[in-house]
């Protein structure tokens, strides 16, 4: 099953989309900080033959509008605009929110209901992959350090070689998906050389916002099933903060769930089968939930 291709005005912005299959539930599967909504592929095709999976493409990354307000426009509280609006202009009334990095924040910041009160109830559950209500802080000085400064090379090969090094921390990738993962992000400069698909002033949002990824009081508001995936070589999210996850908020409501995964650090990428059948089986256990709640 292949993608189709769209572009929504969010919050006045042009945002771009790729949705897989036409399943009566929804799942919005949101990308990390640097990347595309391209990275979901594997999850997307493996859950379309009975979900619509959208895809979203963040404002400033990939084929979306870049920020001409970057100091605004690029926080979790307008990345949560752009999410409600998108659900609305799409006709998604409620869905199943799987966010890697950053996705899983904006996830946190929907479910929560503080920023989008129109959001609140209209997420389902919330798979968090390596994302947390509090995040190490060297590790997001290192983030902040390769991200706002993205290179730029002479060849999509030596690209596609920088990627192997800093997502190596993904876990395993086929041939294949390295070139997928390099070729759907990358966009050439007026020089001609190749560089990441995005605008290096989203980093402003660590610069101007310093505590946007401070999200307790946004997940204590969750009240939906929660999974949280953590690279086991993670050192962007702790093992003591999903320890207190499990205390708070969902966890407290007996709603969360924590699963190490081996062999990866920040963050797995969802595109092998142990990945992808945990995210399904969870997914699929919230909708049959659900229904029977409305069914009951």
């Amino acid at each position: 099953m292949s993608p189709t291709s769209h572009y929504a005005t969010c919050a006045g912005r042009e945002i771009h989309y790729v949705q897989w299959g036409q399943g009566p539930a929804t799942v919005i599967a949101w990308h990390g900080l640097a990347r595309t909504g391209r990275d979901m592929d594997e999850l997307a095709e493996h859950l379309a033959g009975r979900y619509r999976v959208v895809c979203p493409d963040t404002i400033g990354r990939g084929f979306s509008q870049w920020s001409p307000d970057p100091g605004t426009e690029y926080t979790l509280a307008f990345y949560a605009r752009i999410a409600a609006d998108l659900m609305d202009a799409v006709g998604i009334d409620t869905a199943h929110w799987v966010g890697t990095s950053m996705g899983g924040a904006i996830g946190t910041v929907c479910a929560g209901g503080i920023a989008q009160p129109r959001l609140k109830g209209r997420i389902k559950s919330l798979v968090l992959n390596d994302n947390a209500p509090m995040l190490a802080q060297p590790a997001l000085e290192r983030i902040k350090a390769y991200a706002g400064n993205p290179p730029a090379f002479a060849t999509i090969a030596d690209l596609e070689a920088f990627f192997r090094q800093v997502y190596r921390p993904y876990g395993w990738l086929s041939d294949a998906q390295w070139r997928r993962l390099t070729e759907t992000s990358t966009r050439r400069l007026p020089d001609g050389r190749v560089t990441p698909h995005y605008d290096p002033a989203m980093v402003r949002q660590f610069i101007d916002h310093p505590h946007d990824y401070e999200l307790w009081a946004h997940y204590d508001r969750i009240d939906v099933p929660v999974l949280c995936l953590r690279g086991a070589d993670s050192d962007l999210v702790l093992r003591e903060t999903t320890a207190e996850m499990l205390t708070r908020g969902p966890g407290a409501r007996g709603l969360a769930k924590v699963v190490e995964i081996p062999g990866c650090g920040h963050a797995p990428a969802l595109n092998v089968p142990e990945q992808l059948d945990l995210v399904a089986g969870f997914i699929d256990g919230c909708e049959q939930g659900a229904r029977a709640r409305v069914s009951g």
